[in-house]
């Protein structure tokens, strides 16, 4: 049988064909290789270069190869965060023609690690967590595309920060099973198995030295459960708002906060009933509200501040015609982020008096205003508006403020 290499683009047999597939992956010479850290796996793994990619080689049968092959490129369309498949190569034979395994081709995650390789410093309980939060998020994305894993853990999992966030990426489909949605008895087998597999590989951690003492191994396999189940009951919990009810979807977004998550993409879909909110969850590290709204919007201000400023971005941003996330002839965010600084940002600060504003700087007055506006529309169960909520500050809130900073009488 001839070697034969399957790959959707057409480049990618011709970087392929340099290799020396008449050898078992566990013989390929240095000189193929490209000295990655590898995680467990049941299969030979192996990392290579072919051109100018770094690729992952893994040996398995023909049939689990193919299929594999066809729910990672399903998982690309439906646009999870998983390794990006390249091709499968069936047909190898070694130089006595006995046949050798076909292999199956991934790209290589860039910048990724598995598990262990973090590891090998000891990790800090809080870093865990923000792992454990971004497996979470993978974990609820499959479920929602109807992809039930079926050997969720950290072995199967690559982690990677960009630009201060924590992501996590499927790297083993192989279990894998594509449906058009889910059962929850079908999530919880997965979730049951993420427990019980996280725990063994911390307790494997454990006992190797390279646990942090104050780890435990049973209770960080829970939290995944807990961090899930938060998620998903948000995220998946259908509300459609009356139209323009700001502080609801206002609510939604502080309670993804509180569980830990940011909002990186919101879609409105209007309806005479009402809107829909759909919310796209993000694990973000220290820091990142600062970069990601200097990027956009030229504002430099403190974490807090820009969480805020970001989240009412976000919203906004959402409720303008010409904001399609994935359409290349849609507005950008960059332009989009503009015209908020523009007519939103600018005129809402300038309409408090500078007289009034103190020692406070742009982005903390929008901050307060917006704090008095969720406030405000709380108590009247409904969305006030900005210009009332502005108003009220300005009459009622910004006057006490300056009377607690006056200087108290001198007593002789």
């Amino acid at each position: 049988m001839a070697l034969q290499i399957s790959a959707t683009n057409p480049e990618h047999p011709a970087l392929l064909l340099e290799l020396p597939w008449h050898l078992p992956l566990e013989e390929w010479p240095d000189e193929y290789l490209v000295p990655l850290p590898r995680g467990i796996s049941r299969h030979v793994v192996r990392y290579a270069r072919a051109g100018d990619e770094v690729i992952a080689v893994k040996e398995l049968a023909e049939r689990p190869a193919l299929r594999e092959y066809e729910l990672l490129r399903d998982l690309d369309r439906l646009g999870i965060p998983a390794v990006d498949p390249l091709a499968v190569v069936t047909g190898r034979v070694d130089a006595d023609d006995a046949p050798l395994e076909p292999v199956l081709v991934t790209r290589h995650l860039g910048g990724s690690m598995p598990y262990r390789s973090m590891f090998e410093t000891t990790m800090r309980p809080a870093t865990m967590h923000r792992l454990m939060d971004a497996l979470a998020v993978l974990l609820v994305r499959l479920h929602l595309a109807g992809f039930a894993w079926g050997d969720c853990s950290l072995s199967n999992t690559l982690f990677r920060r960009d630009a201060g966030a924590y992501a996590a990426y499927l790297v083993d489909a192989e279990t894998g099973d594509l449906h058009a949605q889910l059962s929850s008895g079908q999530r919880d087998y997965d979730l049951d198995l993420a427990r019980v597999n996280i725990s063994g590989e911390l307790l494997d951690l454990e006992a190797s030295g390279a646990l942090h003492p104050s780890v435990d191994p049973i209770e960080f396999g829970m939290e995944i459960c807990a961090r899930y189940g938060g998620l998903w009951q948000e995220l998946t919990r259908r509300s459609v708002y009356p139209a323009g009810k700001y502080q609801y979807i206002e609510r939604r977004i502080r309670r993804l906060n509180e569980l830990g998550f940011d909002v990186a993409e919101m879609q409105i879909e209007h309806s005479s009933n009402g809107d829909t909110v759909t919310f796209v969850p993000k694990v973000v590290d220290a820091g990142h509200h600062q970069r990601q709204l200097l990027r956009l919007t030229g504002l430099d201000t403190e974490e807090n501040q820009a969480r805020r400023l970001l989240n009412d971005l976000e919203s906004w941003m959402a409720t303008q015609d010409d904001y399609a996330p994935g359409d290349p002839l849609a507005a950008r965010p960059e332009v989009l982020a503009h015209r908020w600084v523009r007519d939103v940002f600018r005129p809402t600060v300038r309409a408090v008096p500078l007289e009034l504003r103190g020692s406070m700087d742009a982005a903390e007055i929008y901050h307060q205003l917006l704090e008095h506006r969720w406030y405000l529309s709380e108590r009247a169960q409904h969305d006030i508006g900005l210009d009332t909520a502005v108003d009220d500050y300005i009459k009622n809130i910004l006057p006490k403020a300056r009377e607690t900073l006056q200087p108290s009488p001198t007593v002789d």
